[in-house]
């Protein structure tokens, strides 16, 4: 096992590596620039010449990234020049926020998931299995920021259930204090994550319900609840295992067309609003923080798969 979590770390630190470059490049290949974004239209050539001297835009691309490397090893994101703030501030300011709200659609959606995959697995080509794939079809092809609207129109507009905006506070607890306000941007994202968690989990659980250890396991005289939740249930978690791995960069900038709807004061909302002003430090930041929860993320799904799953140590 210790082999084993060295060479997938060492395999982390490399894609994480070759994220920082790949992301640094691309941003700074955005048409336009950040001098014209501050300064506005009516800048002089000698004004944006001036500003991107004073902040090292003027330098050559490698260089520009070996230094914001160095910043970022002594644990600096750099400083926003359009917030006025340095980006690390900014970024603790709207993550745990972010990670509040994903987390917890993502345990409601793990919640709801797994019984309904079950249950369309062991009735499968039924009634309640063509309605759930119905149905999860349906929201799994509707855009995030549609099925917002459709939300707030129906359960906030009409019939005023709900606030259509999230709640607006810098403190978690202030805004787990306003649950009504968390409803629509929680349920948008539920509905859209149910639907794909219970494919996995419908499919894993019918690939192993025709494996020979539950036939095995029914030739011993074992009843079916405990061939389906001591056996089958057990290896069907593998797959969703990995799904929620990689769902871990999700907790962190995956909902940002969920928060411009909602207006969420998260991370995924500084993106969009700093992507206006090509804020690059803020841009650079968020990125590379959802890119390391991306590496870890699949650390962590390889990891629980090696855990459940020993042989996949040896591959």
């Amino acid at each position: 096992m210790g082999g084993y979590l060295l060479r997938r770390a060492g395999q982390a630190l490399i894609v994480l590596f070759l994220v920082t470059v790949i992301v640094f490049v691309l941003l700074h290949l955005l048409p336009g620039g950040a001098a014209h974004a501050i300064l506005g239209p009516r800048a002089t050539p000698a004004q944006i010449a001036t500003f991107n001297h004073e902040n090292g835009y003027d330098l050559p691309l490698p260089v520009q990234y070996l230094h914001w490397l160095g910043q970022l090893l002594r644990g600096d994101l750099g400083y926003s020049y359009h917030l006025n703030q340095s980006v690390g501030s900014l970024i603790v300011s709207r993550l745990g926020k972010t990670i509040v709200l994903n987390l917890i659609a993502l345990i409601i959606s793990v919640a709801i998931a797994i019984p309904i995959g079950v249950t369309q697995a062991v009735r499968r080509n039924g009634i309640f299995d063509y309605a759930a794939t119905g149905i999860g079809f349906v929201f799994y092809s509707t855009p995030s920021f549609f099925l917002g609207l459709l939300l707030v129109l129906w359960l906030s507009v009409n019939t005023g259930l709900f606030p259509a905006e999230a709640p607006q506070s810098n403190s978690i607890w202030e805004i787990l204090a306003q649950p009504r306000a968390m409803v629509l941007p929680v349920l948008t994202l539920v509905l859209l994550q149910v639907s794909l968690f219970t494919r996995y989990m419908r499919s894993a659980v019918m690939d192993n319900l025709i494996l020979d250890y539950v036939r095995t396991a029914r030739a011993k005289g074992a009843d079916e609840n405990r061939v389906l939740y001591r056996h089958v249930l057990r290896n069907s978690l593998i797959p969703m295992v990995t799904i929620l791995g990689l769902s871990l960069p999700i907790l962190l900038g995956g909902s940002l067309v969920i928060e411009q709807v909602f207006n969420f004061p998260g991370m995924g909302l500084l993106f969009y609003q700093e992507a206006q002003v090509q804020d690059y430090p803020v841009l650079l930041g968020i990125t590379l923080i959802v890119g390391v929860a991306t590496v870890v993320g699949s650390l962590a799904a390889d990891i629980g798969y090696a855990i459940l799953d020993p042989r996949v140590r040896y591959v």
